[in-house]
């Protein structure tokens, strides 16, 4: 059954469409002018007939009314031309105060039939107002130990002009301790800051007067100066520190008088009056924020005094000084920044119209992420709303109808740096005061197999001992992904690569999962050395990417070699050595000397001699590093003429490895020692010893030189006949008396062991016809060597057999020969 319609719903409905076709008639487009302020009195700031189509006649019948939002009636309307013309004189500061745009809205009324236009006169600046320093002098104390580079900070300029027509530079007198530089604030501002550029000195110049200039970009240029006067104190050293350079705060716009607003805090390392800081504002601070606001100078602390009132400012940013009580006193300044927050009664609102969807990191900008719909309770200017993003987000917001909103992105994403935003939008009302409500969308990001393994380390040393169990673990290296799933699985391989011409993988084999590496078989020393592994880390991802790294793998010597004797040859083959001695010898007589090598490195081949057992230990003993075996005592007729020593020869290493040569020796008689008997005369007293004295002294002087010439002339000689062998030898003369050579021997030992010298042995220990030929490879990294009288006894060929591959890698050739004079 239908309802009737009744009178109220029929008055209502005709109230609905006198309003509609009222709203019709009186909307229309909407026209702006442009013009400068200051301009005179009658001056033409557009034709409203011609731009609203209008005739004149209009004008006059249908009542043409200009009237200001503002409240002035800076125009007015020439009726015989149609044109709006200045009324009175316009200062748009007075108007406008900083506000980078500055717009009078008009009101256009027309009767017979009602219409309404809107007009917007802007009023652009002109440079009329100079820069001014809110002092005209400011006093500066400087302590004489203020270091070089300290900054000051001075009172910076004010410019009721905007734009390129306020404050652009500031300018410093010449003078010799102080430089101007300019410190950027918030919002674009600078402020000039005073720097120290020169140690100051008192007792030369207490005070400095300076000239602080400010420059307008105008044109012309208009300027204003302050007088800066600097004076030149001792001797606080320590400027009050505050807690924060920059304080923000915000107070609601119906605050009541003595709310707390906010404290200050500052330290001063000083003590006594020196540290006790008094707070105050900043010198410049104008008349209106001192009505509003008040410090405590003991506690820092800031209340409310005055009355807030948004519509004039919505912000305050504040100078605060803090000085200490010393002599002379120190100062720091800090900002506080007071944003007045506004009332009203309908928040803004931000509604999903579908749930964010996961993006790919490698998304094109443009995708988009979510739909959303911004809306608001109140109507009319209130209810409009604008949305905003955080800054340096990789998103933004596309308009689509009736405050629908597409959420897309704007920039590359990286699900390493961020899996996830926590995207939030700040929606604002045009209300006054505007009110702002927040909404925070979450956007999850997918990942993409963008991201290589990466190693800990771009290479890994692992230090193996020689003769380990086959199969044992060496090392185990490790890479991460940043990636996720399946892109951050990693199996480890190692790449195919030689090691002494055979496969690594002969070698070493790797866990793909774990990246540890074991060996195939144990290691020797004195064989490989040191050897590469190069490990590739590979990922899931499709398409799949990797990276390598390398495994130095030193192999350390165990001591697994007993020392090896080389001299006596005879010894070192396994029989008996037989030395010849003479009865007459001394104490400390040179019998023999033992010579042996390890085949180990470091402390394994540090080698020592102990006699183990000889017929009579009191007649020799054996030296503990050299080897050499000398009587302890002369010999008697009471000693056996064959004497038999077993000597033991131990290296250094842990545990022991040790080795025995047994050695005979002959005593003789009539065995003649020409050393002996020189010593014999020479210590026999005679007449003319002052004399003989000076002979000798003149004899060892010329054969001195004799022999440095000798061995130089022999030098230059070795180096020209050497420089295409790379091998240089020094010999002793070979003399025509040298026939019938009946041993000639060439050794070469290539090692990396650590032998530092090398005896060459052989020939008859008595033997007085031997010749010596020592070689060294000048690549060698050793230069010890030792030469002593050759054995004619063994084949020293077969001696050498006993070493292995751990020598030096050195480049050694003896040579021995024995001829008959």
């Amino acid at each position: 059954m239908r309802k009737r319609m009744g009178y109220r719903d029929w008055r209502w409905l005709a109230l609905w469409w006198h309003h509609f076709f009222l709203l019709w008639t009186t909307t229309d487009g909407q026209t702006r002018y442009s013009i400068p302020e200051e301009l005179k009195q009658g001056s033409v700031a557009g034709n409203i007939a011609k731009d609203l189509g209008l005739s004149l006649s209009d004008i006059f019948d249908r009542k043409l009314r200009v009237a200001s939002e503002a409240g002035d009636q800076f125009f007015s309307v020439d009726a015989g031309k149609g044109e709006l013309l200045v009324n009175d004189r316009i200062d748009r500061e007075a108007l406008c105060g900083q506000s980078p745009s500055c717009v009078l809205p008009l009101q256009i009324f027309l009767e017979n039939p009602l219409n309404l236009y809107r007009l917007e006169v802007e009023i652009k600046d002109i440079n009329d107002n100079s820069p001014k320093f809110h002092t005209k002098e400011m006093s500066l104390k400087i302590a004489e130990t203020a270091a070089v580079g300290t900054r000051f900070s001075l009172e910076s300029a004010e410019d009721l002009d905007v734009g390129g027509n306020s404050v652009r530079s500031y300018t410093l007198t010449r003078n010799d301790c102080f430089t101007l530089k300019m410190k950027e604030v918030e919002d674009g501002k600078s402020v000039p800051e005073l720097v120290l550029e020169k140690h100051l000195d008192r007792e030369k110049k207490a005070v400095h007067q300076l000239l602080l200039t400010a420059l307008d970009g105008g044109n012309p240029v208009m300027s204003g100066t302050s007088q800066i006067t600097v004076t030149v104190l001792d001797v606080n050293d320590n400027f009050p520190v505050f807690e924060k350079n920059m304080y923000k705060v915000s107070l609601h716009e119906n605050s009541a008088k003595g709310h707390f607003v906010i404290r200050i805090a500052a330290t001063d390392a000083d003590e006594g009056p020196n540290g006790e800081v008094e707070f105050s504002f900043g010198s410049r601070t104008s008349d209106s924020v001192l009505s509003i606001f008040e410090i405590k100078p003991l506690t820092g602390e800031i209340y409310l005094k005055g009355d807030l009132d948004y519509e004039k400012n919505s912000s305050f940013k504040i100078e605060i000084t803090a000085k200490d009580k010393g002599v002379p006193e120190m100062q720091s300044h800090c900002r506080l920044q007071v944003d007045v927050i506004d009332v009203n009664d309908n928040m803004p609102e931000i509604v999903l119209t579908s749930e964010p969807q996961p993006v790919r990191e490698d998304a094109p900008s443009g995708t988009v992420v979510a739909l959303l719909n911004a809306r608001d309770a109140d109507s009319g200017n209130n209810s409009k709303v604008t949305l905003q993003l955080p800054k340096g987000s990789p998103f933004t917001l596309k308009p689509s109808f009736s405050n629908n909103y597409a959420l897309v992105t704007s920039g590359s994403l990286d699900r390493e740096r961020f899996s996830e935003y926590n995207i939030e939008i700040t929606a604002t009302d045009s209300g006054s005061p505007p009110l702002s409500s927040k909404k925070n969308i979450p956007v999850t990001i997918i990942d993409v197999n963008d991201n290589a393994p990466a190693f800990t380390q771009k290479s890994y040393n692992v230090y193996l001992k020689e003769n380990g169990v086959p199969g044992s673990i060496l090392y185990s290296v490790s890479a991460s992904d940043l990636d996720s799933g399946e892109n951050a699985k990693i199996s480890y391989s190692i790449l195919d690569s030689k090691v002494q011409d055979v496969s690594v993988s002969s070698y070493v084999y790797i866990n793909s999962d774990n990246g540890s590496i074991y060996s195939m078989h144990s290691f020797d020393y004195e064989k490989l050395k040191v050897f590469q592994i190069q490990v590739q880390a590979k990922d899931q991802g499709s398409p799949s990417l990797s990276s390598n790294a390398t495994v130095n793998v030193f192999i350390l010597d165990q001591n697994d070699n007993a020392p090896a004797v080389i001299y006596p040859s005879s010894a070192a083959m396994g029989s008996l050595s037989h030395q010849r001695m003479p009865r007459s010898a001394k104490a400390g007589h040179l019998v023999t000397k033992v010579t042996a090598v390890d085949a180990d490195s470091g402390h394994n081949a540090w080698i020592s001699y102990r006699l183990a057992e000889a017929t009579d230990t009191s007649l020799f003993t054996v030296s503990l590093y050299t080897g050499e075996v000398r009587t302890k005592r002369a010999v008697s007729e009471q000693d056996d003429s064959s004497q038999r020593m077993l000597i033991e020869i131990k290296d250094d290493g842990e545990p022991v490895q040790s080795s025995t040569v047994t050695v005979s020796i002959l005593l003789e008689d009539g065995l003649h020692e020409p050393i002996l008997d020189l010593r014999h005369k020479v210590s026999e007293p005679s007449k003319k010893t002052g004399r003989i004295t000076l002979y000798l002294i003149l004899s060892l002087a010329s054969v001195s030189v004799l022999s440095l010439v000798t061995f130089l002339i022999l030098a230059v000689k070795c180096i020209r006949n050497s420089s295409s062998s790379g091998s240089c030898c020094m010999r002793r003369s070979d003399c025509d008396d040298y026939k019938n050579p009946n041993r000639n021997l060439q050794i070469q030992l290539n090692t990396d062991g650590p032998i530092k010298y090398v005896e060459v042995l052989g020939g008859d220990m008595m033997s007085q016809s031997q010749s010596f030929r020592s070689c060294m490879s000048p690549m060698s990294e050793y230069s010890d060597f030792t030469l002593i009288k050759p054995s004619s006894t063994t084949d020293f060929k077969e001696v050498i057999s006993v070493l292995d591959a751990s020598l030096p890698d050195s480049t050694w050739t003896f040579e021995s020969q024995q001829v008959s004079r």
